[in-house]
């Protein structure tokens, strides 16, 4: 079985997020998948298959499975056309979260997701302490807690406490803040010790929620987001009614073979 690794959200190799595609020859037992993922200890590691005129595709941090990955998702796409597996300019995902769809135009990929728009609510006891920083607006999604703070400079400058991040009761915290640089609307840094992430270079599933965020609130509905981890990487969203566009670049930076 062909292995990869690809960095995500980004045109630079080493930067964006990596993130594992794996393609399978048939169905292999989540167990096996799983054990991959923590060999791979990468955020997450893509298993695809394919399946008649559309691919199945899971996805596994090094800990767990999750329902939805952006970033592995994008590196995925990415392979089957740089690899000249699919040769059409669209790519239907059947994941746990229900269709996904897959784009291509020029050097960058489309993700259709879901959109996830938080409510509005009350931070839990926890998680101002934990983070270290006052809030200027918490909501919760279907998956994480998002976090608006005042500058950018507290936002990177930020050092959580992971053993309290843990403890919160949720996939992960999403924190974010208008840019200071006009090339962005906003920046972002997500947070998922649960899942045995501390933090995720470049989150993509998190803008099915950080998108509808900033797009209620800058009136805007096309968004240059930065995602202000280590490596960093860059997305580029269009907030639709039901669904978001979420666009980013990738780069293979490693091939090889499992020995099943």
């Amino acid at each position: 079985m062909k292995i990869y690794t690809v960095d995500s959200f980004t045109g630079e190799k080493f930067r964006g997020n990596p993130a594992g595609v794996c393609l399978l020859e048939q169905d292999m037992p989540d167990h096996w998948m799983q054990k991959v993922a923590a060999e791979m200890n990468l955020s997450e590691t893509a298993f695809l298959l394919k399946d008649k005129d559309n691919f199945k595709l899971r996805w596994f941090t090094p800990q767990v499975e999750v329902d939805l990955c952006g970033h592995a998702t994008l590196a995925s796409a990415h392979i089957l056309w740089e690899q000249n597996i699919w040769e059409n300019k669209k790519i239907v995902f059947k994941t746990k979260s229900g269709d996904l769809f897959a784009q291509k135009e020029n050097q960058w990929i489309k993700l259709n997701f879901p959109l996830d728009p938080p409510i509005p609510c009350t931070p839990p006891s926890l998680l101002s302490p934990a983070l270290g920083v006052e809030f200027k607006d918490c909501a919760k999604s279907r998956f994480d807690y998002l976090i608006e703070v005042n500058q950018e400079k507290v936002l990177k400058n930020l050092s959580p406490n992971f053993e309290m991040l843990k403890q919160i009761d949720a996939r992960g915290i999403m924190l974010t803040c208008l840019s200071e640089n006009p090339e962005y609307h906003f920046v972002s840094r997500c947070f998922y010790p649960a899942l045995g992430i501390n933090e995720d270079p470049v989150t993509g599933s998190a803008h099915c929620s950080l998108g509808p965020y900033w797009a209620n609130k800058l009136g805007k509905t096309e968004l240059n987001a930065f995602q202000a981890s280590s490596r960093g990487g860059q997305l580029k969203l269009n907030v639709l009614e039901k669904r978001i566009i979420i666009s980013g670049q990738a780069i293979t930076t490693m091939k090889g073979e499992l020995i099943s």
